[in-house]
């Protein structure tokens, strides 16, 4: 078993629909019912435009996207910059065979080297213990509850707020 991560391009558009569009996948996260290609095509095009800070990422598993996750700026605000929030999906045929871990592990290391976050925010259902275990794995602690966040197969759902401040924050070398 080999599990890929790179960065997710406009032909990723199916493999995004799939995912997002499993019934099992869709009511852990925003996303609605009834997904397709063409919305993800518009969506990818528009998120790795030149000039966009958001990192899209894909795993592949023996050639196949089987999951994805993005990083995104929550703010444009001066005093918010350091903030970025992220997302996550695996088929659940693959979960528990690491590529959530890849893909988290991908996103850590960019958000801490190379974009500088000091926090990194997320918001999970709170029957979602499959994901809430990932996220403590990766240094994620539980903020808050938020009651009522959204609805959910005709129901109003409660999220918990999770978020990782930089382990080792960035710092200038000595001369």
């Amino acid at each position: 078993m080999s599990i890929t991560v790179r960065h997710a391009t406009v032909q990723d558009a199916a493999a995004y629909a799939r995912i997002m569009g499993d019934p099992a996948v869709y009511p852990g996260l925003m996303q609605m019912p009834y997904t397709n290609e063409e919305l993800w095509r518009t969506r990818l095009t528009e998120s790795t435009a030149p000039g966009k800070t958001d990192l899209l990422l894909v795993a592949e598993l023996n050639g196949a996207v089987v999951g994805t996750t993005g990083l995104h700026p929550v703010s444009a605000h001066m005093r918010r910059r350091h903030v970025w929030m992220l997302g996550i999906s695996v088929l659940p045929e693959v979960q528990g065979r690491g590529v959530g871990s890849a893909l988290m592990a991908a996103l850590c290391d960019y958000a801490d080297n190379w974009v500088g976050a000091l926090r990194l925010e997320l918001d999970v259902y709170t029957d979602n213990e499959r994901a809430m275990a990932l996220y403590r794995k990766f240094g994620f602690v539980l903020e808050g509850t938020h009651r009522g966040y959204a609805l959910r197969d005709g129901r109003y759902a409660d999220c918990y707020s999770m978020a990782r401040i930089h382990p080792k924050p960035p710092g200038i070398a000595a001369p």
